[in-house]
């Protein structure tokens, strides 16, 4: 039988980790767009709150939500997280009921969604979330501002990363036999 270290057991449980500082915020992730990165080349990110209703919350807890044909959209002046999916919770009835599909909003200060607004406008960039996670119990969305790849820039990227991991392999091997 394989006995593990308490830290290596949280981390296999999926449970987050104490640090050392009281101060450092507990994160714990729920969805990730794991095609993000690949799709689009990301400029800049930014940490949004979402308003959720109590069961959407209570969904989010268990993890049933999914990024993948999600984008954010600013009308009016608000921010609206569209396309994302949230799983019906199970023991909510009635009132608790929720749409899976519907237009979320991001919270930010004003100031940043006008810049927000101006740089899609004028640059032809997108508003990708990358992913939902928990910050000290709130929900929080990694917000990408971001230019979409073409064809050719995948394949370069692809590349560019497999070559960067054959010359850590490389160098890796080169130490172990030392």
């Amino acid at each position: 039988m394989v006995t593990r270290k308490p830290t290596e057991a949280r981390r296999a449980a999926g449970k987050p980790r104490a640090s050392d500082d009281p101060h450092e915020p507990v994160i714990r992730n729920v969805a990730r767009n794991r095609r993000a990165r690949h799709d689009y080349d990301i400029l800049e990110v930014f940490e949004c709150g979402i308003a959720l209703k109590g069961a959407e919350v209570k969904s989010l807890r268990l993890g049933q939500a999914s990024l993948q044909d999600a984008y954010a959209r600013i009308d009016d002046g608000e921010l609206w997280l569209l396309g994302a999916h949230l799983a019906p919770y199970e023991y909510a009835s009635g009132f608790g009921r929720f749409e899976p599909v519907r237009a979320r909003k991001l919270l930010l200060h004003r100031q940043q969604i006008d810049e927000l607004s101006g740089r899609v406008a004028q640059k032809a960039l997108t508003l990708v979330p990358l992913s939902i996670y928990f910050k000290d119990g709130l929900a929080k969305v990694e917000l990408a501002l971001a230019r979409g790849r073409r064809l050719y820039d995948k394949r370069h990227a692809i590349a560019e990363r497999d070559a960067t991991r054959e010359a850590q392999r490389v160098i890796r091997d080169h130490e172990r036999r030392r």
